[in-house]
C-alpha cells in the first residue's frame, strides 16, 4: 500500500515510490517486482515516468508527472536545479526538504551497517546538521570556452554530462562566490588564455577567498595584470596560479593574507594551502571535531592516535585533552604542514598544548606487526578517505587472534572513526565487531553536503 491505494489497482502507467536510492532517484516496483528507478520522484508520491533504460530486473527513467505529491518535497531555490536540459548535476536533492534528506541518509548509514557489515549500533546518535545553503567553502569550477555562443562558462557539469553548466548563481556556494561568477565569466573571457584555462578550484578560508587558476601555458603580463585587477575589485579574492599538478601552485603575489580556519573551541588555528585537504563545511567541521572528541573521551594521562590525520584537523584539538598524541597520514607533505601548525599553535597558549609526534604511513598497507610498532594507546580517531580503513581493522582482528605476549602492546579501548563512505565504514566496521572484539557502541550522520546524495556519518567502537 502508498497512501491508502493498492499497487494492483493502480491506472496504467501509474508508480508508487517506496524509497530513495543512494543517487537520490525515486525507487518503484511494477506489479511483476521488476524495480523502477526514478530520477525526480521521491517516496510515497504517485508518478508517471519515461523509461529510458530497460534490464530484466529494473528500469530507470525520468519523473514526467507526479499524480500525488510527498508532503517533503520542496521547491529548489536554484534556477539551474532540475531534470531540464542543461541542469546544474552539483546537486541531486534541492526537491527533497532537508529534514527528510538527513533522514534518508540515517537510513542508507544504517542499511549498509547492517546489510553489508552485520553490524547494529546500540546507539543512534543525533544527526549532525547546519545551514543547508552557503555551506560549500571547497569547490572545483570547470572553465569553457564556448566559441558559438561566444562566452565563457564558469560552474559545475551538467547534470550526467561532461559540459559545463551555464550557472549564473548557485546556492551551495557562500553568497560572495556565487555573486563572482558572473564576474569570473567576463574576466576569463578578456584574457589571452581563454582557451588555455580549464579550471577555478575554489577554497574558502575565514578571512581569505583562494581562487586557484588551472592555465596549461605560462600566462602573459596583461592576463596577470587583469587578475590582480580583479582581486583589488572584489574584496577577500586571493589568486593562486597552477601550471602543473598540484604541489605547482603558488600564489600571484607573495605577502598577502594568511589562508586558514580555527577552531575557537580549542583555540586551535589551522593554516593550509588551497590544495591540501579540508572539510568542504567549516560549520559541520566545527560541530564535528567537538562531537567527536566527546565521544572519545579523552583522559589527561592518556596516549591518542589519530589516524589519517591529514592537516591535524583532529590532532591540535585532542593535543587539548589527552596527555600524548601521534598523528600518523599517507602524506610526507602534510605530515610536514601538520608539523608546522603543531609549532606555531603551541606558541602564546595559556593552557599547552600535549605532546604530539607525526608520522607518514603508507596506510593502506598496514599489518599487525607496524600497529605494535607504533605503540599501544588508549583510544584511537580514525578518518580515512572514501576507501577506508581496511588494513587498519585487518591488522586489528590479526591480533585479537593471535594476540602480542601480556603487557607488550594492547588494542584501544575505544576508537571514534569519521567515515565520508558508509559502505567502507559498514565493511571496516564488520571486521572490528565480529573479528577484532569490539561492539559498535554508537553510530549517526554528518549532513556534510546538504542537497546531495553523500552520506558522512561517525561511530563508536569498544573494547567488547
Amino acid at each position: 500500500m502508498t497512501e491508502g491505494i493498492a499497487k494492483e489497482a493502480l491506472p496504467e502507467g501509474w508508480l508508487a515510490v517506496d524509497a530513495l536510492d543512494l543517487e537520490a532517484r525515486g525507487v518503484a516496483r511494477r506489479p511483476d517486482g521488476k524495480v523502477v528507478f526514478i530520477e525526480g520522484a521521491l517516496p510515497f508520491e504517485l508518478v508517471s515516468a519515461h523509461v529510458h533504460k530497460k534490464k530484466n530486473n529494473w528500469e530507470q527513467g525520468q519523473l514526467t508527472e507526479v499524480h500525488r505529491e510527498s508532503s517533503q518535497r520542496s521547491e529548489p531555490r536554484c534556477p539551474h536545479f532540475g531534470l531540464h536540459e542543461g541542469a546544474c548535476g552539483g546537486c541531486k536533492m534541492q526537491h527533497l526538504h532537508p529534514a527528510a534528506q538527513v533522514a534518508m541518509k540515517q537510513r542508507v548509514l544504517e542499511d549498509n551497517l547492517w546489510h553489508l557489515g552485520k553490524v547494529k549500533p546500540e546507539m543512534v546518535l543525533r544527526p549532525i546538521e547546519g545551514p543547508a545553503w552557503g555551506y560549500r567553502w571547497r569547490a572545483r569550477f570547470s572553465v569553457r570556452h564556448v566559441r558559438k555562443k561566444g562566452v565563457v562558462l564558469v560552474g559545475f557539469h551538467e547534470r550526467k554530462s561532461r559540459y559545463v553548466a551555464d550557472m549564473r548563481e548557485c546556492h551551495v556556494v557562500p553568497p560572495g562566490v556565487s555573486a563572482l561568477l558572473l564576474p569570473l565569466r567576463e574576466l576569463l573571457g578578456s584574457m589571452d588564455a581563454i582557451e588555455t584555462c580549464p579550471q577555478i578550484e575554489l577554497a574558502c578560508g575565514d578571512e581569505v577567498m583562494a581562487l586557484v587558476l588551472r592555465h596549461l601555458e605560462p600566462l602573459s603580463d596583461g592576463d596577470l595584470g587583469k587578475l590582480r585587477a580583479f582581486a583589488r575589485e572584489h574584496a577577500g579574492v586571493q589568486w593562486w596560479l597552477q601550471p602543473k599538478g598540484p604541489d605547482s601552485i603558488r600564489l600571484l603575489d607573495e605577502g598577502g593574507p594568511e589562508l586558514f580556519y580555527d577552531l575557537p573551541e580549542f583555540g586551535v588555528r589551522m593554516p593550509f594551502r588551497p590544495t591540501d585537504f579540508t572539510q568542504v563545511n567549516p560549520h559541520i567541521n566545527r560541530v564535528l571535531v567537538s562531537r567527536a572528541l566527546r565521544l572519545l573521551d579523552a583522559q589527561a594521562g592518556e596516549r591518542v592516535i589519530d589516524w589519517f590525520c591529514g592537516l591535524g584537523n583532529f590532532t591540535l584539538p585532542l593535543a587539548t585533552q589527552a596527555g600524548e598524541v601521534l598523528g600518523i597520514e599517507g602524506s610526507e607533505a602534510l605530515v610536514a604542514r601538520a608539523k608546522d601548525n603543531y609549532t606555531r599553535n603551541r606558541a602564546g597558549r595559556t593552557q599547552p598544548l600535549a605532546h604530539v609526534q607525526f608520522a607518514a604511513r603508507n596506510l593502506f598497507e598496514m599489518s599487525a606487526q607496524q600497529l605494535v610498532a607504533d605503540g599501544q594507546a588508549q583510544r584511537w580517531l580514525v578518518d580515512p578517505p572514501r576507501e577506508g580503513a581496511f588494513a587498519l581493522a585487518k591488522a586489528l582482528a590479526d591480533l585479537h587472534n593471535q594476540p602480542v605476549p601480556s603487557g607488550e602492546w594492547t588494542p584501544p579501548g575505544r576508537i571514534v572513526y569519521v567515515s565520508c563512505n558508509p559502505a567502507t565504514l559498514a565493511r571496516d566496521a564488520g571486521l572490528l565487531v565480529h573479528q577484532a572484539g569490539y561492539r559498535c557502541s554508537a553510530a549517526g550522520v554528518v549532513n556534510m553536503f546538504p542537497h546531495t546524495a553523500h552520506v558522512e556519518s561517525i561511530a563508536v567502537f569498544d573494547r567488547a
